[in-house]
């Protein structure tokens, strides 16, 4: 049986401008688009058509891969880039960054460096405790990380096929890949489309729905012998691949609908490009994207890449602004191509310029030296973030940080003392039971049950049900269990309400945990039920909720607590940065101008209504401290420390409930 024809060994310039163009996008829609230009996955695809050809060649020339070299070989081409611009984001954020996105930045700093950024990103995006993580300046790593696991992971799949080849099947090599890259190419595709479909911000990041990418380029690597057409059709398609590449972040929002088969779009550009590269005409693409400026800029394309995100993200945070004027963006990217001409040239090409069979000590020794260092100062910045916050948490008293006592006692506020401000993210900032791993994550199905405080004789048992803005009740709960002898049994599932209603963030998962929760506690009713009673600002009190309070009558009472107002930024932020006075929001917007419970019919009796609005905003203004605690701990959320100095208020509201309920 024949095999595949072998292609032409032959030095591709096309592919350089492709790179120039794909990184240029990336910037441009970054800096002055504000979305994403679908560039990345043009590099997926030249790189799955060059490793493939690389690799290949190498395996049918030596009848085996050195895989040391090889990996010794990427990483001399990788790391010292990628490590010089890890170093410039670490110092870039202690300097620049708040200290509320130090811990985030420490973890990505790992993740980046060791090639996992994609995954880390993705479990953050159904992670509802970082859904309001800020955009860091090593975000763009997770592109670098989906290359690396295919860089790592492809030699095995061709030094595999070669033996299966040989050795099993006896077929030709170059078809037997062929079948294989098909293979993971039909794979990839349909769970790409299935995971984009279902949950599109996991699949942007998921490698398993980006390996049909690279497998394409394999593919087109094999059949571009086949794919050769009149020079006046390859004039045509190669001007139509580069425009389609240009204007797919144009014509489709990438970030929201990629990757899946939306994703084909850019992708099918490149191939026309590659493809009208083999019998170019006079004034094809190949002209223009092998012309010497852009073979010039394509040698540093890799380092600008990695250069222009931190440069905009610490812009943004020294300018204090969400936007970048023309000039001020055109300034980001000459200043990136500037670095990335000093880092290549002074840094990265020594280094390649040594060989790999002769020098495979000294390149080894020279990765470590990248590699420790920088990692080594990630870890003692975080050991003294996490000194800095234990500082803090040290620091706390109640004279100096009354919190909501102020408005319940009119406790005094002691001048010259800075907001307790705890980093985002550590464990210290969440409810107790969230450490405790009681709650069910947004992406998973399930129940979870734990209980607290008089949990051997308790009085009164309270089930806190729903999600976040249930939860963050929890500490001032907690607090008064004691005096009013109470075990609290959480039930708790994030993005999620006690409600019968499937909308808004609410989900089929959701659906799913309310059904359990109701089931457990009809099986065995508690006292009272806590949970919210209303949804930030919204007018009434939602139907789906009425509904769930009504499976209870004459078994459970229920306190109805009114959700607090959902500021328009992140405020431990803002008060870093600006001061507690400047992060103050008008009330107006932020809260139903009438009480939700008044205006609405067919409320059941067996409900008790609580509203702690006075301890979140007077007649005008929502504050963002209070008692010289944060009332928040993103923008919605209520900060555990002013959740705990919430306590007598809440307790309070329990005893008149209590009363009114004659328990």
């Amino acid at each position: 049986m024949n095999d595949l024809r072998v292609p032409e060994k032959k030095f591709r310039p096309e592919l350089e401008g492709v790179r120039v163009v794909a990184a240029l996008l990336v910037a441009i829609y970054h800096i002055w688009l504000g979305s994403v230009s679908g560039g990345v996955d043009v590099f997926f695809i030249v790189s799955g058509y060059l490793i493939t050809t690389s690799l290949l060649s190498r395996m049918e020339r030596d009848g085996r891969i050195r895989f040391y070299e090889y990996y010794l070989g990427l990483m001399r081409r990788l790391i010292p880039n990628a490590y010089i611009v890890l170093l410039f984001c670490l110092v870039g954020a202690f300097i620049l960054l708040p200290q509320t996105q130090w811990q985030q930045v420490i973890s990505e700093i790992f993740a980046s460096g060791f090639y996992f950024q994609n995954w880390e990103l993705a479990f953050n995006s159904v992670d509802y405790l970082a859904q309001n993580n800020a955009a860091s300046p090593l975000q763009h790593f997770w592109a670098l990380s989906v290359q690396g696991q295919f860089y790592l992971t492809w030699p095995f799949i061709i030094f595999i096929t070669f033996i299966i080849a040989k050795k099993v099947l006896k077929t030709p090599t170059r078809k037997t890949l062929l079948a294989i890259l098909t293979i993971l190419f039909v794979a990839s595709i349909s769970y790409s489309i299935y995971i984009t479909t279902v949950n599109q911000p996991w699949a942007y990041f998921d490698t398993f729905a980006r390996i049909w990418e690279f497998s394409l380029g394999g593919i087109l690597a094999l059949l571009i012998p086949y794919l050769n057409f009149s020079k006046l059709i390859n004039l045509i398609i190669g001007w139509v691949g580069l425009i389609i590449i240009l204007f797919t972040g144009i014509i489709l929002p990438v970030s929201t609908v990629f990757p899946g088969y939306a994703a084909l779009l850019p992708i099918t550009g490149v191939i026309l490009v590659i493809v009208s590269a083999e019998n170019s005409h006079a004034f094809g693409v190949k002209r223009f994207l092998g012309s010497k400026p852009l073979l010039f800029i394509g040698g540093y394309s890799y380092a600008f890449y990695l250069w222009h995100w931190p440069l905009l993200i610490f812009y943004y945070a020294y300018f204090q602004t969400e936007t970048v004027p023309y000039l001020h963006g055109l300034v980001i990217i000459i200043v990136a191509f500037v670095l990335s001409y000093l880092s290549t040239t002074i840094v990265e090409k020594p280094i390649r310029s040594l060989s790999v069979k002769q020098s495979k000590v000294k390149l080894s020794f020279i990765v470590l030296l990248f590699v420790i260092p920088i990692m080594g100062a990630n870890m003692y910045w975080e050991s003294y973030a996490e000194k800095k916050e234990q500082e803090l948490l040290e620091q706390y008293n109640v004279d100096d940080y009354p919190g909501a006592l102020v408005i319940y006692e009119n406790a005094e506020v002691p001048d010259g003392v800075e907001p307790l401000t705890i980093p985002s993210g550590v464990e210290s900032e969440l409810p107790k039971f969230y450490s405790d791993g009681c709650y069910v994550q947004m992406d998973q199905d399930g129940l979870t049950m734990c209980s607290y405080g008089e949990t051997d004789n308790p009085e009164y048992v309270v089930a806190l049900v729903g999600g976040s803005h249930s939860g963050h009740w929890f500490p001032a709960l907690e607090a008064i269990t004691d005096d009013l002898n109470l075990r609290i049994d959480v039930y708790n599932k994030d993005a999620c309400r006690f409600s019968t209603d499937l909308e808004g963030i609410l989900t089929e998962s959701c659906n799913d945990w309310n059904d359990l929760v109701l089931e457990e506690l009809l099986k065995d009713p508690p006292d009272i039920i806590f949970t919210t009673s209303t949804v930030a600002n919204e007018p009434k009190v939602p139907e789906g909720y009425i509904d769930m309070w009504k499976h209870f009558e004459g078994k459970s009472k229920i306190f109805a607590i009114r959700d607090n107002p959902i500021m328009s930024q992140d405020i431990p932020t803002c008060v870093e940065l600006n001061g507690a006075a400047e992060c103050e929001e008008p009330r107006e917007g932020l809260l139903a101008e009438d009480n939700p419970w008044e205006v609405t019919e067919g409320l059941p009796e067996h409900v008790y209504f609580a509203d702690l609005t006075e301890y979140f905003c007077d007649d005008d203004s929502c504050y963002a401290v209070v008692g010289n605690v944060l009332v928040y701990r993103d923008d919605n959320h209520i900060s555990t420390l002013y959740s705990h100095t919430l306590a007598n208020p809440l307790k309070d509201e329990f005893v008149r409930a209590l009363e009114e309920w004659d328990m």
